[in-house]
């Protein structure tokens, strides 16, 4: 019982910057429509505290675990819902260099439990809420970019 989901982005920024952005949780109420609220250290091992606002705009509270965190490269958190096994997320965000001073972003999840197979409208308005990340990562990323 498993579902993936990947969405890309070009972003016209250094991956260096777009992780600047990515990774000042802070902010993320600035820019973020997806996580509007994000705290805690962005470090293997230590536990994050974000809150999400779905499709459905109600916001709910996740404290996943960084498992891999590689400047300018790598995010990966893990969570669950309620006990292990019944709604398991790992979430990732991938940078790799592209032409010029652009960056690739890949960003998605892969879930697992027992839920999986019943949350299918669920799982779809996500990949919807990852686009609209990816997008004002974009956006706030290429404002916020140092000149050449």
């Amino acid at each position: 019982m498993r579902r993936n989901i990947t969405t890309e982005i070009t972003i016209d920024a250094t991956p260096e910057e777009v992780w600047e952005v990515l990774t000042d949780l802070p902010r993320y109420c600035v820019w973020n429509p997806f996580i509007r609220q994000a705290d805690g250290e962005v470090a293997p091992g230590e536990r994050l505290r974000l809150t999400m606002y779905a499709e459905s705009g109600k916001p709910t509270t996740f404290h996943p675990v960084v498992r891999i965190c590689v400047p300018a490269a790598e995010l990966r958190w893990t969570g669950h819902f309620l006990v292990r096994g019944l709604f398991d997320g790992e979430h990732f965000v991938r940078l790799s260099e592209g032409p010029g001073r652009s960056t690739r972003v890949e960003h998605g999840e892969r879930f697992r439990g027992l839920l999986v197979p019943f949350l299918g409208r669920l799982l779809e308005g996500t990949a919807r809420n990852f686009t609209a990340m990816n997008e004002a990562l974009r956006a706030r990323a290429e404002s916020t970019r140092s000149t050449p």
